[in-house]
């Protein structure tokens, strides 16, 4: 039995929901791999996706700092994310030498990161393989917002990745490795059979536009009630368990619901963030995207720059938001825009997996 860590962000459910995908694939593929994966924020939503899986193991631990947003807003609080990342870097030396005895311990084979840096540098002094799966690295979504001396640590905990899987929108250096591969998109599978209930539910006359508005779990925004978007004629929406928006045609997806790629699999429109996460299970669903617009986060600019060369998404600044209504002309243009942009966009979370399986096979052969 081979026995993988797997490191998940502790920023948002994002990295845990593309993390799940995975390891679902992996297990299923594999019956001779156990996973312990790593991980403190969304452990719950873990525990919960992989439940009954004898196979992995849970351990809580606070893999990094992520953003840090200011209060009611979704913009970056700069000041704040200095503070915390500094005392994330007092601990810097203690993480690596934790890793390092717990990975001897349970004699893991290979790591896996998505996208923690420590993790990186305890698995190279033991000469275990690891591959650092995302679409960014902290290292370069810090890059202008934290002092560049301050980021040595993570570049050099990177740079001794062994292999990157570079995922869609990724404008990542390459490392100095030779083991940079290149994916799109993936995500979490969805049943035909729950897309269905979920439409009937939402939509039961079948006549109204459905839109998805979720502005990610750690964002919590209590003006959201006034904007005049729920007044849009004709629409319905679905909103993430925390956007608290009391209205007629407004549906929560329940706070114990853990699939929620089937309500996005459900909508017409999902207007969000342009986290990588959500982002994926829009574009794998073959939904058309309205993206919030961060100019401050290079992540998301990444992102949107992708979506754009590939006619995926239109973008909304958070200013136009507070204005914005979902009319006949926005939906005509929508319809017109995404005819045939998502022909050639797959889940590739098969893929994916094949691939960390085939260097798990050849763990013993440096790239």
């Amino acid at each position: 039995m081979k026995t993988i860590a797997y490191y998940i962000s502790d920023y948002g459910f994002g990295h845990a929901a593309r993390s799940v995908a995975l390891i679902r694939q992996l297990l299923k593929m594999e019956e001779d791999v156990r996973v312990i994966i790593c991980h403190s924020f969304a452990l719950h939503f873990l525990r919960e996706s992989l439940k009954g899986e004898n196979r992995v193991v849970f351990r809580t631990l606070e893999t990094d700092v992520g953003y840090v947003l200011r209060k009611d807003s979704i913009e970056l609080d700069i000041e704040k994310l200095n503070v915390e990342y500094k005392k994330y870097l007092k601990k810097w030396n203690f993480l690596i030498e934790q890793e390092r005895n717990f990975l001897q311990t349970n004699k893991v084979d290979f790591v896996i990161s998505d996208i923690s840096a420590f993790p990186f540098e305890a698995a190279y002094t033991l000469g275990i393989p690891s591959i650092g799966i995302s679409n960014f690295t902290w290292y370069t979504a810090y890059q202008g917002l934290i002092a560049d001396s301050l980021l040595e640590p993570l570049k050099k905990a990177y740079e001794k990745m062994t292999y990157f899987f570079s995922l869609a929108g990724s404008e990542e250096p390459d490392w100095g490795m030779k083991g940079t591969k290149q994916f799109g998109f993936f995500a979490r599978e969805v049943g035909g059979n729950e897309v269905n209930r979920i439409r009937k539910l939402v939509n039961p006359t079948g006549d109204q536009f459905v839109a998805f508005f979720g502005l990610g779990m750690k964002i919590d925004i209590e003006q959201l009630e006034r904007l005049p978007i729920w007044d849009s004629p004709n629409c319905t929406f679905i909103v993430s368990s925390n956007v608290q928006v009391k209205k007629p045609n407004v549906f929560s997806i329940p706070k114990d619901y853990i699939e929620s790629q089937h309500y996005i699999a459900a909508v017409d429109l999902v207007i969000s963030k342009p986290g990588w996460g959500i982002v994926s299970e829009a574009v794998c669903a073959r939904k058309p995207l309205l993206i919030l617009d961060r100019q401050t986060m290079k992540e998301d600019q990444n992102t949107i720059s992708y979506l754009k060369e590939s006619h995926l998404c239109k973008t909304i600044t958070w200013n136009k938001l507070h204005n914005f209504v979902i009319n006949e002309v926005f939906i005509k243009e929508l319809r017109s825009q995404y005819k045939y942009a998502h022909t050639f966009f797959a889940n590739e979370a098969e893929m994916i997996s094949k691939e960390i399986l085939q260097v798990l096979r050849n763990k013993n052969e440096r790239v």
